[in-house]
């Protein structure tokens, strides 16, 4: 059977799309790279803003365009949304959040032992990584009054060490040279055991236990994380790329989202990065325009932001989730405000952005490549990756696609930077 897997969202729904491609493979399934000609489809969908929702409805429809004619709708809009998502054309079944693990081997009516024991390899199409999202931990046990999908992935539980470090070797098996740790709440994994484990132990087996040359962590709420967690960053296989979601730089408004953070431990936290892990980028998400936000307010994120110096970071403006509890607050700012604020708040970051990637022109680094095209002087252009997320662009004589090379940056063009390749 031809299977398409189509995602959108989150990394944490990308590692879900690679994990059900291993099973499919395992049982002897083809995983194809558009909906057209597939005899099956896999849409996993997502809720975080209203724009994703309708993404996600509009990949369901692609594919049915694209003549799909059985799809399996699931991830957080499909959870959150189950009679709509099934009334989408060539919709045959809604599998929600809570029955996705289950997903490959419920469809092909197989023993869930049966599958799962091929090496993990790269998704074809457009959501082909050389890099593996290892889902390590699913829900969260917060309460963050604008986020749905806490609701629609319920409480935090972790995997076992045991099964992290099996789908890691099965990943760098399959050809991955980086392995990306991923979760809805990824700092609190190991704290649903008894007994409890911090994050630190689960860092430390995959260092010991596995040859994988490049190790990343993905989002980490900025809170709950000990100070000799960063001490783990002196192994170099390490990605030094903090990814920290502030949220809001306004103390106020952090109150009215109920993050566990203040502007104060939110500062201390970076500080403390920036003096064990020299070049580490830090990088954030902000939501502006949320309920009752001021222009006072907002002026305190954009003058926090340029505070913290971050490498980089996503932007949206505040969308109301049905089930929030920031959807029934009083004083919800206009759109066309949000929206406003949203570019202004954008372009904070591009220059923050464009000054962090400066600091590094004349460095060496390593990088892994992600992209390769083939030119009309049969040279490659090269696209790829540092460890602190520095995107960098290269010509090579040789294709070097999902390759790790030496090379010395020479300056900043657009979003990232060029370099000139060193080793091969």
């Amino acid at each position: 059977m031809k299977i398409f897997l189509d995602t959108i969202g989150c990394r944490l729904n990308q590692s879900e799309i690679e994990h059900m491609a291993s099973q499919f493979r395992s049982a002897g399934h083809t995983i194809v790279p558009a909906a057209s000609g597939a005899d099956l489809v896999v849409v996993n969908t997502c809720a975080v803003t209203n724009e994703a929702a309708k993404d996600s409805r509009q990949a369901i429809r692609h594919a049915a365009r694209e003549g799909a004619e059985r799809i399996v709708a699931t991830g957080c809009w499909a959870t959150l949304d189950p009679l709509n998502a099934a009334a989408l054309p060539s919709v045959v079944e809604v599998v929600q959040n809570d029955h996705k693990d289950h997903l490959v081997s419920s469809l092909l009516h197989l023993d869930e032992d049966f599958l799962g024991m091929e090496e993990r390899s790269a998704v074809p199409g457009v959501h082909s990584r050389t890099r593996s999202f290892l889902k390590v931990q699913d829900g969260c046990d917060n309460a963050c009054t604008f986020c749905i999908t806490r609701i629609a992935r319920g409480r935090g539980r972790s995997r076992a060490v045991e099964d992290v470090i099996r789908e890691v070797k099965l990943s760098l098996a399959g050809g991955s040279r980086e392995i990306i740790l991923t979760g809805v709440h990824l700092g609190s994994w190991g704290q649903d055991f008894d007994p409890p484990l911090p994050l630190r132990q689960l860092v430390e087996a995959i260092l010991g236990q596995t040859s994988s040359p490049r190790l990343r962590l993905s989002s980490l709420e900025p809170w709950d994380l000990e100070p000799a967690f960063f001490n783990l960053w002196q192994n170099s296989r390490l990605c030094p790329h903090f990814h920290l979601p502030l949220q809001s730089g306004s103390d106020a408004v952090l109150k009215r989202m109920a993050r566990k953070t203040s502007l104060e431990g939110f500062e201390q936290l970076v500080n403390q990065i920036n003096e064990q892990v020299p070049g580490a980028a830090v990088t954030t998400d902000l939501i502006v325009g949320f309920p009752g936000e001021g222009e006072s307010e907002f002026e305190e994120s954009l003058a926090f932001v340029r505070r913290m110096q971050f490498a980089g970071g996503h932007v949206f403006h505040y969308s109301a989730r049905p089930g929030t509890a920031a959807a029934r607050f009083k004083d919800q700012v206009p759109m066309e405000v949000r929206k406003e604020r949203s570019a202004r708040m954008r372009g904070v970051f591009d220059d923050l952005a464009d000054t962090f990637r400066q600091r590094f022109t004349g460095n060496q680094m390593d990088v892994l490549w992600e992209a390769a095209h083939k030119q009309a002087d049969g040279r490659w252009k090269m696209e790829g990756w540092t460890g602190n997320y520095l995107r960098i662009q290269a010509t090579a004589e040789t294709n070097l696609w999902n390759q790790i090379s030496r090379v010395v940056l020479t300056r900043v063009t657009g979003e990232g930077l060029t370099g000139e390749i060193l080793s091969y």
